[in-house]
């Protein structure tokens, strides 16, 4: 059997968004060991049980520290090593858009970018580290993110740092990730850094060498594009190796990189993006590569909307971990996956229209098939196609409250039937999603994705009331 040129394989866990509950993460992390996964990658976020004057960036639904080594106990039964995720820079939105941090930020409007000269930022980051560390045995790795650390240079002390010689936004860039990363190299040091890899792309070669940077972390190279271009990504990882980075890591997505409102997962777009970098992993310098991420993002930010929820990108992940761990894809890979996943029916080139299966979360697969599907488009064809509605109770007929009694029965039991098949749906919908997720994320996502279709329905009867009732 081929061997994949990626050794390691790690499933990223996006906790800014839908958190599982704990038993759920434990009934899937043996499933993820199955289908090839190495470790985990996971994103704690507001998730974290920070303590102390921490405390405030612990969101509702954080885990507890008894959850957290329930899972890491699990994920070490299962041989998944664990690399903790947080970030230190960029995306810090869940640290500074409380009134307790907000004068650490860069630019004082935006709460996305931390302010890099003040010591009590330097302080911050590390008392975050020191806690995740702290529950974390035998780290090998840590990730300090310090991705799109967007509007760095444009707060009143970056702006004076730079006007003096020499001084440059990558400078400022590299200068805040070299005192993370060697405050965990003199900390920890058995953990190297990782850090994501968009930062130091455009930085010219002797900056980089220069900065003593290459020397302390390793670059994740992220690319989530179905069509990734693999000569640009061979010479990146060449100015890498020339800018003496020993060891680096590629990250592709398995969900969550095809629209931040997106509540269904295009297997073929990810099974192509992680075929292309397979490409890039057998172009040489192999003696490089640490691994690969599977990235799930669960929102694209602290503050956007939930994109497609993990159980529903589970089929998604097992044709990119099979095909990784496989060198490619094949009937093989398909049959493997589907076995795995209980699927009978896998598909890849569109949208699964048919989700079913019997692994972890796969009721909740079937049921955000079918709101996907078929919610929106049978209101709207009903609202704005039936000629009785359209014809004899328009938002003008609604509004003054107009309506043929004749015409009634031609709609309203089409109207009820409708409404009463969606609304069974989300009942179902609700209660498999209250085994997975906590309170919080489920009305997120009804809100989202379900209330709008219904409360038109909702409204049409009763609109209709009204009418019947105001010529009575």
């Amino acid at each position: 059997m081929p061997r994949c040129p990626l050794p390691r394989r790690l499933v990223h866990l996006d906790l800014k968004g839908a958190p599982p509950r704990p038993h759920y993460l434990t009934e899937v992390l043996p499933l993820f060991r199955a289908l090839g996964a190495s470790g985990l990658l996971v994103e704690y976020e507001d998730t974290f049980p920070y303590d102390g004057e921490l405390r405030p960036l612990r969101a509702e639904q954080a885990y507890s520290l008894s959850e957290i080594k329930e899972i890491l106990n699990v994920a070490k039964l299962h041989k998944l090593e664990v690399i903790p995720l947080v970030q230190t820079f960029g995306h810090m939105e869940f640290v500074l858009k409380h009134k307790e941090f907000s004068h650490l930020r860069e630019v004082k409007a935006f709460p996305n970018a931390l302010n890099p000269h003040k010591e009590e930022s330097q302080l911050l980051v590390r008392k975050m580290i020191d806690q995740v560390v702290a529950l974390h045995d035998g780290l090998q790795w840590f990730h300090i993110g310090c991705d799109e650390v967007y509007y760095l240079g444009d707060g009143e002390e970056s702006k004076q740092w730079l006007q003096q010689q020499e001084n440059n936004p990558e400078k400022l860039f590299l200068s805040h990730v070299k005192a993370v990363a060697s405050f965990i190299a003199s900390s920890y040091p058995t953990v190297k850094p990782i850090v994501w890899d968009d930062m130091l792309r455009g930085i010219n070669d002797e900056t980089l060498t220069e900065s003593g940077v290459p020397e302390l972390v390793e670059p994740m190279i992220w690319d989530y594009a179905e069509d990734i271009d693999v000569d640009s990504k061979v010479l990146l990882i060449e100015k890498y190796h020339k800018c003496n980075f020993p060891k680096l890591w590629f990250a592709s997505a398995f969900k969550g990189a095809t629209g931040a409102n997106q509540s269904l997962t295009h297997i073929g777009h990810h099974l192509k993006n992680h075929l292309q970098w397979l490409k890039v992993a057998h172009s040489g310098h192999a003696d490089m590569l640490q691994g690969i991420a599977l990235t799930g993002w669960q929102r694209y930010d602290h503050f956007s909307v939930l994109c497609e929820l993990l159980p529903v990108g589970i089929p998604s992940l097992a044709v990119c971990l099979q095909a990784l761990e496989n060198d490619g894809y094949s009937e093989m890979v398909k049959e493997n996956v589907e076995k795995y996943l209980g699927i009978s029916n896998l598909e890849t080139d569109t949208f699964m229209s048919a989700g079913q299966g019997t692994f972890p979360g796969s009721d909740i697969f079937t049921l955000v098939t079918q709101v996907g599907f078929y919610l929106k488009p049978s209101v709207d064809e009903l609202l704005e196609q039936n000629r009785y509605i359209t014809g004899w109770f328009s938002p003008y007929h609604r509004e003054r409250k107009i309506v043929h009694p004749i015409i009634i029965h031609h709609f309203q039991p089409d109207v009820l039937s409708l409404l009463s098949k969606w609304n069974a749906l989300a009942q179902d919908l609700q209660v498999a999603m209250e085994r997975v997720f906590y309170l919080c994320t489920i009305e997120e996502w009804m809100e989202e994705n379900v209330h709008p279709s219904l409360q038109k329905l909702q409204q049409v009867m009763n609109d209709l009331d009204a009418a019947i009732q105001a010529q009575s």
